[in-house]
């Protein structure tokens, strides 16, 4: 089986080699803009529209893997940082609180569709404003949700559910349900 994933995200590619050995990179430029207000349903969504393009031209027995992944706390949505002064802010926001991180995925294999998300809380530090600013000057936060990694050193106070799920890709559940898909059960 020739399995594909959807990403270019160097975080993801790195938690997927722990699943699968051999896979193609074939990243999506889709429109991100998020279309639900549920996190849940947003990543799912987002997730999918990155499959979309790959799966009418796939070939039988490729498997498509598309993920999404979102910061989400007091009802906003906390993407990928703009720029530094949108980097700061998120930091600024997020700082000694908790928050959730969501990832959907949407796996594609010979007309099977499985979607689903994994929601993980997660506690920032009470960071001072020395520490915000030496951390986005290191560039880091620049390409991540939520503007800060939690393989990013001691940024993250701790945190509750799957820590592959914060990185971006939920490699517990997603081995669960490649095996499933795989297996061709779609219950």
């Amino acid at each position: 089986m020739r399995v594909i994933l959807a990403s270019g995200s160097p975080r993801r590619i790195e938690l997927l080699q722990s699943i699968v050995k051999d896979f193609d990179v074939l990243p999506q430029n889709v429109d991100e803009t998020l279309h639900y207000r549920q996190p849940h349903l947003a990543v799912m969504n987002l997730a999918k529209r990155k499959i979309e393009p790959i799966v009418y031209s796939a070939p039988q027995n490729t498997l498509v893997i598309g993920a999404d992944t979102i910061v989400y706390f007091d009802g906003k949505y906390y993407n990928k940082p703009r720029n530094v002064s949108d980097a700061r802010r998120m930091l600024y926001e997020l700082k000694g609180r908790k928050h959730f991180v969501y990832t959907g995925v949407c796996l594609y294999l010979n007309g099977i569709e499985r979607t689903f998300y994994v929601r993980s809380a997660v506690f920032m530090r009470d960071l001072g404003d020395s520490e915000i600013d030496a951390y986005i000057e290191t560039g880091s936060p620049m390409d991540k949700a939520g503007a800060y990694g939690i393989q990013d050193g001691d940024i993250i106070e701790r945190y509750e559910g799957s820590y592959s799920n914060i990185v971006g890709l939920p490699t517990e559940r997603l081995k669960q349900e490649i095996e499933r898909i795989s297996e061709g059960n779609d219950g």
